[in-house]
């Protein structure tokens, strides 16, 4: 038997105009958000518990951790933004390490997320991470923080990525996401790397172009010494290779992510081959110190919405008070009032029972009952850790409580993140800081005492 085989000619996928994110369209067309939209709900950053429960080994060293929320809820993020990480590198007592990774997962499928950690030679925390999450782990976030995304809503959705080494993660992110969406757009990656093999992602890259028309990657080995059966683009990034894989670049959105050198030479060969300012967003992870201190103040800011909306929402949801309660019940029943010395009362209709006397609050310790540690002429009551620490007025107050054992998170140490903020009940400090706490919380008995020395003895909340 003759088994001929003709090709059938498969007509183009037909798409709508332009991409647009699938929450945008929910949140206009309603003035309360509908149900699918409250599914990703809220959408600010947040602190929150989360639970690895998948690690998966990339190329180039890096390790993608699959992640999902304790409370049962999805992570509502946009492609690009990165979480702030809580690790615990020197053990469950000890203070954690902090550090932002990007997601790189899409937000399209939000009920798991996922970070991709490359493993730095020497990295003190990525080592860790490489060598120590795994399925099972709870770690604490803060997040989603950045404003190195995607819009919500693009009309003429046509991008060019570039990426070097680590800096494919967001970009992961992005490109993923335009895949789950319908749409039309046009992207182009150039992936850059320094050796054959040491792509991540490259694998789901080269499915993601063979089934997706949308999208087209390019891969260049930045080293030229590097011999073998490599087919793809040699050299480092230049403006005649832009041209040469994206000749329209004048007109796309450009997100670029790696070093930062290789973000300063993308910018002059961006500007050379036309593209304006405007449409070029750019992230950093090389960890310079000016990128370190940007990321901080984010981090930083983010805490401070996370925390002013938790404290609204603890508000909103304050219990009422128990003499409520016991009033609904009063009227249920509708024949007895309570006792006048409170103590139970049984009522004849609907079986309800008062509540039992309420027991006196718990009288707080006194200072003065506290152990004491330290030397020095003043001294410093933690009243939540029950200890006295004596501090000399030049003395950091931080230093001192770590040096006495009292845990107060801290990141930048030097007035700026904010992350070390705790509120002072009594006492007088001298605090220098460099934009890490504002007015109002000051005002509110607030402060920060990586950047703060004892003026008087002090009452402190820690």
């Amino acid at each position: 038997m003759t088994v001929s085989t003709t090709l059938t000619a498969i007509p183009d996928v037909q798409r709508i105009r332009g991409l647009e994110m699938p929450w945008n369209r929910v949140f206009q067309s309603t003035p309360e958000p509908a149900g699918a939209a409250r599914a990703l709900w809220p959408w600010y950053p947040q602190e929150f518990l989360a639970e690895c429960v998948e690690t998966v080994p990339e190329a180039g060293d890096m390790l993608t951790i699959v992640l999902r929320r304790i409370d049962g809820a999805p992570l509502a993020f946009r492609s690009g933004q990165y979480l702030n990480i809580a690790f615990p590198v020197d053990g469950p007592d000890a203070e954690p390490v902090n550090r932002s990774y990007s997601i790189s997962s899409a937000p399209t499928q939000p009920w798991t997320f996922a970070i991709t950690v490359k493993r730095e030679e020497g990295g003190r925390v990525s080592q860790w991470v490489h060598e120590n999450v795994r399925p099972g782990m709870v770690l604490d976030m803060l997040g989603p923080v950045g404003a190195f995304h995607l819009p919500d809503m693009d009309r003429r959705a046509r991008y060019l990525f570039l990426a070097a080494g680590a800096g494919v993660t967001p970009l992961m992110s992005m490109i993923r996401t335009i895949h789950s969406l319908p749409g039309r757009a046009d992207v182009v990656m150039l992936y850059h790397g320094a050796e054959p093999g040491a792509f991540a992602f490259s694998r789901e890259l080269e499915h993601l172009a063979s089934v997706d028309s949308r999208i087209k990657v390019y891969y260049s080995l930045g080293d030229r010494s590097v011999t073998g059966t490599w087919q793809g683009m040699v050299g480092r990034l230049t403006a005649q290779m832009i041209d040469e894989v994206v000749p329209d670049a004048n007109g796309r959105q450009v997100y670029a992510c790696g070093p930062e050198g290789y973000l300063d030479v993308a910018t002059d060969f961006l500007s050379k081959v036309g593209v304006d300012d405007t449409s070029i967003h750019m992230e950093s992870f090389s960890g310079s110190r000016a990128t370190r201190l940007e990321y901080r103040d984010e981090v930083a800011f983010a805490g401070e919405i996370a925390e002013e909306i938790a404290a609204a929402q603890d508000e909103a949801h304050e219990p009422e008070p128990v003499t409520a309660a016991l009033d609904l019940y009063q009227i249920a029943a509708g024949t007895e009032a309570k006792a006048d010395d409170g103590t139970a009362e049984h009522y004849e209709t609907g079986d309800v029972l008062a509540a039992e006397p309420t027991a006196s609050a718990e009288t707080p310790a006194e200072p003065s009952s506290f152990e004491t540690v330290g030397q020095g002429s003043l001294n410093m009551s933690f009243l939540r850790s029950g200890l006295n620490v004596r501090i000399d007025p030049g003395e950091e107050i931080l230093a001192a409580a770590k040096q006495a054992g009292i845990r107060i998170g801290a990141n930048c140490q030097e007035g700026m993140c904010g992350s070390c903020k705790i509120v002072k009940l009594s006492g007088d400090v001298d605090m220098h800081h460099q934009g890490g706490i504002r007015a109002r919380e000051i005002e509110a008995g607030k402060f920060l005492p990586c950047c703060s020395t004892a003026q008087t003895d002090l009452v402190l909340d820690a």
